[in-house]
Formats: C-alpha cells, structure tokens, sequence
C-alpha cells in the first residue's frame, strides 16, 4: 500500500533543495527533455572554445558533465547554497565559480570570452552578455519558455492573465539578443510533458524552482496539496505542458 498524503508531504518538505540535481525525483516524476539536447550541444562547442564562461550555474552539474572544457572556464551564481555546491563540484575540475548577483554588470572585462551559456536563466541581461563576448563569439543558452507547467502553477493560483502566460517567449530572447547587437542564429522552441506521480514531487518541485508559486510553504497549501494527492490517487499522475527554447547567438566580428 502506497504512503498516505503526510508521509509524502513530510518527507518531500524535509528534503534537501540545493543545486540544480533533481535526481531526488527519479521515478516519481518524468519530464520529457527537448530534441536539441542542450549538455550535447554545449559540450560541442566548449570543446571548440577557449575561454567561456556559464551563467546561473547552479550547482554546477550541467557543466561539471561536459567532457571537454577551454582551460579558461568560469561560472557565476548567485545563490549561496548553489555557489558553494558549486564550487566543491567545479573547482577540482579547474573551473572558477564567481559569486553574482545576477545583476549587470557582469564582473568580467569587455571581449573577455569567446563563449557564453546558460541553461534555465532567471534573467537575461543581454547587453552585458554581447559585452563580454568576444568578437565572434557565441551565446547557448536553453531556456523556460512561455506558461511553462502552468497547470501546476493555476492549480494552487487559479487561472494567470494572459501577460503571464506570454511572458518568456522566445520572440523576446530574439528582440533582446538582437537589440544588442547579436546575430541570432538559431532559435528553436518546443512543447513537451511533465508527470508528477505523488504529491511529495509536486511539493519538491516547488520547494526548488521557487517562482512557480511564489511563497509556497506546505502549511499555506496543504489544502490544495491535498486535492492534488486526491487528483494523483484518481489519475495515476498530474500532468502538465513544459516549454523550452534554444537559442543561439553571435557577435559579429
């Protein structure tokens, strides 16, 4: 017999969130993952770069599995827990992880890296990015795109305005990119599929990617956490729309 709605809210509530590792959801959650393979796709051009620098690192664990990196590679992060993980995975590997605040400007000179990337940035500054890219020089980054999972979110907030849902189009990530200056070279997004098999991996989930619900506590949800439980025991899973984008840039020489 399955565990019952506090053991699985308790044991996700209690559960570490650092880093950007979401292995804690192994089978109880699947999320289908874009075409383009993005650690693919950075690990090619890594191995052409030599000298790049990773946005937003988190923990560091999409960085730390390219096999080949330049001799010259650093990560910025903002979030405490996630730079000291950070720093533990990468440093022994000869990358530097840099405290930021995500806020311009960057603190690297200007031309100073001939590739930038970014997996799931919060923000995206682009006229620092075109700044301290090289001439030349590229931008990869795999984005959340619009009213991504918003199931889950519109399940606890109820139904968002249409802003919200249009929010982090990739038409914006191509206006900005171009706006400073950048050649966008490919731009790709795709629609995919999230399941969340119990209750504990909705709780998990919003506990790490904190801006889904903001302020998501279990206590001011434990009503409607119930109903999702309720919904998980009936279904078999809670299902929801996960977007992504690709895109690619370059400063012209």
């Amino acid at each position: 017999m399955g565990r019952n709605f506090d053991e699985l809210v308790a044991e996700a509530d209690a559960a570490p969130v650092e880093g950007w590792d979401f292995s804690w959801l192994d089978g109880r959650a699947t999320e289908r993952r874009p075409s383009w393979g993005y650690q693919r796709t950075m690990a090619g051009r890594m191995a052409r770069a030599s000298a790049a620098l990773d946005i937003q690192t988190g923990g560091g664990e999409v960085l730390a599995g390219i096999p080949e990196r330049p001799g010259l590679t650093v990560a910025t992060e903002s979030w405490p827990p996630n730079v000291a993980r950070a720093t533990r995975l990468l440093h022994p590997l000869g990358v530097a992880v840099v405290a930021d605040e995500d806020d311009p400007p960057l603190p690297f000179a200007d031309g100073a890296f001939d590739l930038v990337v970014s997996r799931h940035p919060v923000t995206v500054w682009w006229e620092e990015i075109a700044r301290v890219l090289a001439p030349g020089g590229t931008y990869l980054s795999q984005q959340v795109g619009p009213a991504s999972v918003f199931e889950v979110v519109e399940f606890f907030l109820g139904p968002q305005p249409a802003e919200n849902r249009e929010a982090r189009h990739p038409d914006g990530a191509r206006d900005g990119a171009r706006a400073a200056g950048l050649e966008v070279v490919d731009l790709r997004m795709e629609r995919l599929h999230t399941e969340f098999f119990d209750v504990g991996a909705v709780v998990y989930f919003l506990r790490k990617v904190v801006w889904m619900v903001p302020g998501f506590t279990v206590d001011a949800h434990r009503d409607r956490l119930r109903d999702m439980h309720e919904h998980i025991e009936r279904e078999g899973s809670f299902t929801a729309t996960t977007t992504r984008f690709l895109i690619e840039a370059r400063k012209p020489r």
